[in-house]
């Protein structure tokens, strides 16, 4: 569940979010995600987001070293993998660009926010698509390796 959910908020900004944003000038992008960056910071968003990093590697351990049918195996590692390297994309690209925007100021106080946008948009935007594709792939893994945990415990 959580990994679907962390997939579904960056796949819901990479075809929504940010291509309404796009239509949007220059103050009123950079101060909405701005808004975002501060309100992203909840319980939920991190319970999601760490949380499905910490689920995602138990379930590959008991799966490893619990006994039993291993079948599931290769597509939770699969998964934790894919997820890491969205965990990674968000702390080496996504996040500290997040910092920068943040940075520049409050929205009334940025002399250029064509420049300020110019800067973060573009590469925003092509990692959270990465970022999109990664999560929604292991969320895709998770659910493979449910069905074949299932046909395994139904035949035994």
């Amino acid at each position: 569940m959580t990994t679907g959910l962390t997939a579904g908020l960056f796949c819901s900004f990479a075809y929504a979010v940010m291509p309404g944003l796009r239509q949007a000038e220059d103050r009123t992008f950079v101060d909405a995600m701005q808004r975002i960056n501060v309100s992203i910071l909840n319980g939920w968003f991190f319970a999601c987001f760490l949380g499905a990093l910490a689920l995602t590697a138990v379930s590959a351990g008991l799966h490893l070293w619990g006994g039993g049918d291993r079948s599931a195996a290769p597509w939770i590692i699969a998964a934790l993998v894919l997820y890491l390297a969205m965990f990674v994309i968000t702390a080496a690209v996504n996040v500290p660009l997040n910092h920068e925007l943040d940075a520049a100021g409050p929205i009334g106080r940025i002399a250029d926010p064509a420049a300020v946008r110019e800067k973060f948009e573009a590469v925003w935007v092509r990692w959270n698509v990465v970022r999109a594709v990664t999560s929604a792939a292991a969320f895709g893994c998770l659910t493979w390796a449910l069905v074949l945990h299932g046909r395994a415990t139904a035949t035994s």
